[in-house]
């Protein structure tokens, strides 16, 4: 899993997220949002309902997904149990993000309501 974030002044920040694999895409996935949404691991310093704009890459799927979210966790570095430093984003109620939601379930198929950990739960 990799991610990279930029940002400029007084603009959403863009973050990149590229899943390679579906056990890291299951660590990552958040169901239990509304809309659904994404753990992305990162050391930059954002906000609880900071506004983001996600390119996601699941996969060997080329296509990127562009979709707006907004942070609604956070997992500060040196958490307890070893969790990785980063964000929780959920995505924007959009067809958009109804498509990222819908793909990644897709993705994880059988797997989606399995009891291991993720990276928030």
């Amino acid at each position: 899993m990799e991610s990279t974030t930029t940002r400029q002044e007084n603009r959403p920040g863009v973050l990149s997220l590229h899943i390679k694999e579906r056990s890291a895409l299951f660590a990552a996935y958040m169901p239990f949002l509304r809309n659904g949404g994404i753990f992305i691991p990162t050391n930059k310093e954002m906000q609880l309902g900071e506004e983001v704009f996600l390119l996601l890459t699941l996969m060997d799927d080329p296509q990127k997904i562009a979709v707006q979210a907004r942070v609604v966790w956070i997992t500060p570095a040196g958490a307890n149990n070893s969790r990785t430093q980063g964000i929780g984003v959920e995505f924007v109620a959009s067809d958009v993000g109804k498509q990222a939601k819908d793909k990644i379930e897709t993705l994880l198929g059988g797997v989606l309501h399995s009891s291991l950990p993720t990276h928030t739960m």
